[in-house]
C-alpha cells in the first residue's frame, strides 16, 4: 500500500516548536539505578540513529524511507505503528522526545528490566497510534506516545519522587516539584489538555494530542496491571501502596465492600475463645515495622530511624524491607548513632548478603568499626570483602586504606593477617 505524502506538518508530539519554547524544562529525578538502564539508551541510540539516516544524511533515500515507514492513519500498515515511533519532525522534536525518555525511562527500565521495559515502551507507541487513528485522518510520526507511557509508568511506580527542573525565565535557575504535581498537572493537564484549546487549534495539526493522551492511559494502566499481578516487584513506594495508606487513613478500607442480598438464611458463626471472628492484633513490633514503612514512604527517614530505636528495644531482629533497612542504617549512621547503624548494616548483610549494595555496605560497616567503635577485627573483615568486590575505583582504595589502619592495631605496624 503506497502512502500519501501529508499536505501540512505531521502530527507529532512532545519536542514540538510550541513545547520547545517552554520555561519549565524538566533536567533529573531523585531515582538513583542500581545499574546501566541498556534498553532505554538503545532506545535513545536507535531513535538518534534513525534520524540522522532519515533527516541529516539519507537525501531522497531517507525522504523515501520516512514516507513509508509512517503511520498513515486512514491506511495503516501493521508494521507502521513500530516503524513511526523512530521518525522524527526535526531536530527539536528528536531533542524533545529524548530529554524525557532519558529522565522518566532510566529509573522505569531500571526497575522493569530491559526486556519487560523495551515490550512496554513499543507497545506504548501502537496504542497510542490507535489512539490517534481514532480521532484523526493524517498521518503520523514521533515517539512521543511511547514516552508519553514511560512518563505515567514513571508515575505509577515512583509517586512520591521529585523532579528537578530549569527555570528559563528572566533568570536561570533550578528547583524540584513532585512528580505527581509535574505529570499530572503540568505534562497532562496543561501541556495536552487546557493550553491546546486556550490556543484555539493553533497547533493541534501538529501536535498529536491523542496520541499523547493514548500513551499516558496506557503507560498507568500498564504499569498498574504489572503491580497487581506481582510481575513487577512491590515496594512501600509505588502508586498501590500509597493508596493502600490512604485508604487506612481515610476509614475507606472497609466501606469498599460491596452490599450483597442473600435470599437464604445467612450463615451463624458461633464465637469461641478458640476460634476468634477476627484475626490477632497486630503487636507492637508489628505495628512499629508498619509505622517505620509509612515514615519511609513520606521521606522522613529520621523519624523512622527514631522508630527504628524503639524497634530493637522490642525485637531481637528488627528487619525491614532491603531498602527501608538501609535507609534507616544510612540515617542512624548520619546521626552519629554508630552503634546501631552498625547493628543495623549486619541485620542487613544476613539477610540480604547478594543485593548489590552489599559491599558498600561493607565499606561503611569496615569505616565505622574502624573509625568509632575501635573494633579492627570486625572491620577488617568486613574491609577485606569488600576490596575485592568494589567496582569503583576510588571506594576500593579507601577500603584498602582503612583496612591497613584496622590490620596495624590488630597485628602491629606493617603486620597482615597470619
Amino acid at each position: 500500500m503506497r502512502e500519501r505524502f501529508p499536505t501540512q506538518p505531521l502530527p507529532h508530539g512532545r519536542g514540538s516548536e510550541r513545547r520547545t519554547h517552554d520555561v519549565f524544562i524538566p533536567i533529573g529525578t531523585d531515582i538513583r539505578t542500581r545499574k546501566l538502564p541498556a534498553a532505554n539508551v538503545a532506545l535513545i541510540v536507535a531513535n538518534v540513529a534513525v534520524f540522522c539516516m532519515t533527516d541529516w544524511f539519507g537525501g531522497d533515500v531517507g525522504k523515501a524511507f520516512k514516507l513509508h515507514n509512517m503511520l498513515d492513519a486512514t491506511r495503516p500498515v501493521l508494521y507502521q505503528y513500530i516503524t513511526y515511533q523512530f521518525l522524527h519532525g526535526d531536530v527539536l522534536h528528536l531533542v524533545g522526545n529524548m530529554l524525557f525518555l532519558w529522565i522518566f525511562g532510566n529509573a522505569v527500565c531500571d526497575k522493569m528490566g530491559n526486556t519487560c521495559y523495551t515490550l512496554f515502551y513499543l507497545a506504548g507507541g501502537v496504542f497510542s497510534g490507535i489512539a490517534f487513528g481514532m480521532v484523526s485522518t493524517n498521518p503520523i510520526i514521533g515517539a512521543s506516545g511511547a514516552v508519553a507511557a514511560v512518563t505515567t509508568g514513571f508515575l505509577a511506580l515512583f509517586p512520591r519522587s521529585r523532579v528537578s527542573i530549569l527555570l528559563l525565565f528572566v533568570f536561570i535557575t533550578t528547583f524540584e516539584v513532585p512528580s505527581m504535581v509535574l505529570i499530572l498537572v503540568k505534562i497532562i493537564l496543561w501541556d495536552n489538555i487546557l493550553a491546546p484549546r486556550l490556543t484555539g487549534g493553533s497547533v493541534a495539526d501538529t501536535v498529536a494530542y491523542s496520541a499523547h493522551l493514548g500513551g499516558y492511559a496506557f503507560g498507568f494502566a500498564a504499569a498498574i496491571l504489572m503491580l497487581v499481578t506481582r510481575a513487577l516487584p512491590r515496594n512501600q513506594f509505588d502508586i498501590l501502596a500509597m493508596w493502600s495508606r490512604w485508604r487506612r487513613r481515610t476509614g475507606l478500607a472497609m466501606d469498599t465492600a460491596p452490599e450483597t442480598t442473600y435470599s437464604a438464611r445467612p450463615i451463624v458463626v458461633e464465637q469461641t475463645d478458640s476460634q476468634p471472628l477476627t484475626g490477632p492484633e497486630p503487636g507492637p513490633a508489628e505495628r512499629l515495622k508498619a509505622e517505620i514503612a509509612e515514615r519511609i514512604a513520606d521521606k522522613d527517614v529520621p523519624e523512622a530511624a527514631r522508630l527504628y530505636l524503639k524497634l530493637a528495644e522490642l525485637s531481637d531482629r528488627p528487619l525491614l524491607s532491603r531498602q527501608a533497612q538501609l535507609d534507616v542504617a544510612n540515617q542512624l549512621a548520619a546521626m552519629r548513632r554508630h552503634a546501631q547503624a552498625a547493628a543495623a548494616y549486619e541485620l542487613f548483610l544476613s539477610a540480604y548478603p547478594t543485593t548489590a549494595d552489599a559491599d558498600q555496605v561493607r565499606l561503611l560497616l569496615g569505616l565505622i568499626y574502624n573509625r568509632h567503635l575501635r573494633r579492627y577485627e570486625e572491620a577488617i573483615k568486613h574491609l577485606r570483602r569488600a576490596t575485592t568486590g568494589l567496582s569503583q575505583e576510588s571506594q576500593r582504595q579507601l577500603a584498602e586504606s582503612e583496612l591497613n589502619v584496622a590490620e596495624a592495631h590488630v597485628y602491629g605496624p606493617g603486620g597482615s593477617a597470619p
